[in-house]
């Protein structure tokens, strides 16, 4: 399933001449199965191409095969059977210590739940999704910092999560999540515990985080949040369509 031509997909350096974008992800022909008589097919012959700076929105209802699919692009849960190229690194013979760093370095999760530490300040939260690389805590520091700024949230640093507004706290959870610069911003029903004026500052934001060249894939059930992205697929049955 290729992705779509467009500004997101391809760059013209000189006249008559294009280079597509690099691939993120790369699935071709994955299937999830879990053992029962008949056996489940939670993801079915899926294949799927993402290149850098898109923007794809999957859609279906529960018990599709969003979360399998989820988990499986999050390097979480392992195919059956198929390839899945992450970077052009293929993942699925990984030993789990690489599929981890892989994971930590080069995809960012935003789930409904925000995920925060009570009892640490908005920076410290963010500042703990670089311990995992080390590094100087000035580094991490300023690496935080810069990524609070991309939300417009160095206002509230100082903050404990419990302070905040919902729309706030997912702020704060994409920081967290794009601090390393990841591939992939990988979102797992990001509006689901907000109201619809919250929902809509959050699509702003991802708007805006697609200008600035992130690759975004986020799983929904919500019109509202799949309307706003470049491309859209459903999965129904584990089998994936391209609208």
């Amino acid at each position: 399933m290729d992705s779509r031509t467009g500004p997101s997909a391809s760059m013209s350096p000189s006249p008559g001449r294009t280079v597509e974008a690099p691939d993120v992800i790369r699935l071709r022909d994955v299937s999830r199965v879990f053992p029962a008589e008949p056996p489940v097919y939670a993801l079915s012959h899926v294949s799927l191409r993402v290149r850098a700076g898109d923007y794809l929105a999957v859609v279906g209802p529960s018990g599709s095969g969003k979360s399998t699919l989820l988990n499986t692009l999050g390097l979480l849960d392992r195919p059956t059977s198929g390839s899945y190229e992450l970077d052009g690194i293929e993942t699925t013979g990984l030993r789990d210590g690489m599929r981890t760093r892989l994971r930590g370095h080069r995809i960012g999760f935003v789930f409904q739940a925000f995920h925060l530490l009570a009892g640490r300040t908005v920076l410290e939260n963010v500042m703990l999704a670089l311990l995992y690389g080390g590094g100087p805590r000035a580094n991490r520091r300023r690496m935080a910092e810069a990524a609070l700024a991309k939300v417009g949230m160095t206002h509230r640093a100082d903050f404990p999560p419990e302070r905040l507004s919902g729309g706030e706290r997912q702020r704060v959870a994409i920081a967290r999540a794009i601090v390393r610069d990841p591939s992939l911003l990988l979102c797992d029903e990001p509006t689901g515990n907000l109201d619809s004026r919250n929902t809509e500052m959050i699509l702003d934001l991802f708007d805006e985080l697609r200008r600035q060249g992130h690759t975004i894939v986020v799983i929904t059930h919500e019109d509202q949040v799949s309307a706003r992205a470049d491309r859209r697929v459903r999965i129904i049955d584990g089998r994936l369509t391209e609208e």
